[in-house]
């Protein structure tokens, strides 16, 4: 007689022993808006529950994150003036580099600290690079990223996360890097980042929308597959310790192949756009919003994620307390 194979059963306590997917709150990383002024924390309308916060008031959340486990935050820092050429990304005392001597004040080395490197927040164009005519010239903002991947570990980041997109980027910031006597600061690639309608919220909250044109001359079509697998394969080759697939949640095919390929970690980001739907469904009663949190950071994970950059980063590490992920 043939045995058909039989799905586990049992106890929860047994299912959870023999989970596939194993995930805990090390692998979180919180993306956080930080702003000029004082005394501010405003909310983002389309990204409920989420905050941009002036530097004295950014520790408040700060304090938050590490009591709820969360020990990972990458920031966006958001200045009150721009220009043609981003210089408030690489400026000593731009926001982002006085939001980390603060933070470091604050809490030593209780967190680690990473910034995301692009100068869309800066750029008074609301482009990635610096122009020539009316498209992004790659070359000379390259000088300009590795300047401000430079500027961010002078004031203490303990990782740089470079998004622009930009050919050669990541081989710009490590010679720079190395050339400071920064060789182990490591370098988070966003290298597969499809140009994608999921990051409008985003473009928002940091107020980085382009004024004219869009981005799809530097970042990816959302139809190509092995495009992302070279994007991926040039920045290790270039020197990323860890390489972003951005989107997460329509893009774990991505995921996958690029984890099985690559021989560093694989972060997947859940963006702004993921998180407003989530927020909107439940809003509207439409959808569990705990159930979809748990089931996204999950899937991100199954598919090959070693870490999981996500605005649910709090809910996700109450679901692991929980025992619902884990």
């Amino acid at each position: 007689m043939i045995q058909r194979p039989r799905r586990l059963r049992g106890n929860a306590a047994l299912r959870k022993m023999v989970r596939e997917t194993r995930v805990d709150k090390s692998s979180l990383i919180y993306p956080l808006f930080v702003r000029e002024g004082s005394g501010i924390r405003e909310e983002i309308l389309t990204m409920p529950g989420q905050y941009r916060y002036s530097i004295d008031r950014m520790p408040e959340k700060l304090e938050q994150l590490k009591n709820a486990g969360i020990d990972k935050v990458i920031l966006f820092g958001i200045p009150d003036e721009k220009d043609e050429v981003g210089s408030g990304a690489y400026a000593e005392n731009g926001v982002i580099q006085k939001a980390l001597r603060e933070a470091r004040k604050q809490f030593g080395s209780d967190l680690y600290l990473i910034t995301d490197v692009c100068m869309c927040e800066y750029t008074s164009h609301g482009h990635c690079g610096v122009l020539c005519g009316l498209e992004v010239d790659n070359d000379p903002t390259l000088e300009l990223l590795a300047r401000t991947a430079l500027s961010h570990v002078q004031s203490g980041a303990d990782m740089v996360a470079p998004s622009d997109m930009m050919d050669g980027r990541v081989l710009a910031i490590r010679n720079k890097l190395d050339a400071y006597r920064f060789t182990g600061t490591p370098i988070m690639s966003y290298a597969v980042k499809y140009a994608s309608g999921f990051y409008g919220p985003f473009r928002e909250a940091a107020g980085s929308a382009p004024a004219f044109g869009d981005r799809k001359t530097y970042q990816m079509d959302y139809h190509n597959r092995k495009e992302g697998i070279k994007e991926a394969l040039t920045d290790v080759e270039e020197g990323a310790d860890i390489v972003i697939v951005k989107p997460a949640l329509a893009y774990q095919d991505i995921i996958r192949e690029v984890a099985d390929l690559v021989e560093v970690p694989v972060a997947a980001y859940s963006v702004s756009g993921e998180y407003s739907m989530v927020k909107a469904g439940a809003q509207l009663g439409f959808v569990e919003e705990e159930k979809m949190i748990a089931e996204m950071a999950v899937g991100a994970f199954r598919a090959g994620a070693s870490v999981y950059i996500t605005y649910f980063a709090e809910e996700v590490a109450g679901l692991m307390d929980l025992g619902v992920i884990g």
